[in-house]
């Protein structure tokens, strides 16, 4: 069991969102209602991808310093991980705008920058596949992906605030922050953004000790 608590805090945040966010009530605001309750996965796997990126740049940057593969690894599967979070991201979130906005896909600037970001890391996939020398793929990587990240927080975070914007906090319209009359959305809310988070973290662990495990056998053969 050593070691595994942050996974079991992971499975007990994890239910308790579920449970927490079919179950407790919710506020009733006008165009939202019930659609509300998405905000507890939705916005949570934004932050997971969010935190999980910022640790693969982080990688990144530990490579560039210590040419250390092992660094390089993280950095490569912390990206994947982000990238599945920032999919289910944008489907839960056109799953969302289709019942507040009547369309899945409006042409509003923070899913078109979401989508433009996505394509950034997409790029740093193509971008490792085309190397067949390790050190050198990882060297080009690393200079990508701390690139990419520097893009991507303008683009997600500073550029819709200066357009018109249906998103919350955006474009004048205001955010849920403002809506401090029902406490219960942050009750979940919180749990929700950590629990994902660990869960992305969790996943990317597994798929390193994958990747090494591939190795091995590699040698072996």
């Amino acid at each position: 069991m050593k070691g595994a608590w942050w996974k079991i805090t992971a499975v007990i945040l994890l239910f308790y969102t579920l449970v927490g966010g079919l179950l407790l009530s919710v506020p009733r605001l006008d165009i939202l209602n019930e659609t509300i309750r998405n905000l507890y996965y939705h916005v949570p796997m934004w932050f997971g991808m969010m935190l999980v990126l910022l640790g693969s740049m982080i990688y990144s940057i530990k490579y560039l310093r210590s040419n250390n593969l092992h660094d390089d690894l993280w950095a490569s599967e912390l990206t994947n991980t982000g990238i599945l979070f920032g999919i289910l991201g944008i489907v839960t979130g056109m799953i969302w705008a289709t019942f507040t906005w009547g369309e899945p896909w409006s042409n509003d600037p923070k899913q078109n920058a979401a989508a433009v970001g996505l394509l950034f890391y997409f790029a740093y996939l193509i971008l490792r596949g085309s190397f067949k020398d390790d050190d050198q793929k990882a060297k080009i990587s690393a200079i990508y992906n701390i690139f990419a990240f520097a893009v991507f927080i303008p683009l997600i975070f500073v550029l819709p605030r200066l357009t018109s914007s249906l998103h919350p906090g955006n474009g004048g319209n205001p955010g849920f922050d403002q809506y401090k009359s029902d406490s219960n959305l942050r009750l979940v809310f919180y749990p929700a953004i950590i629990g994902w988070t660990l869960l992305g973290v969790w996943f990317t662990q597994l798929r390193v000790r994958m990747k090494k495990a591939e190795d091995k056998i590699l040698d072996i053969d």
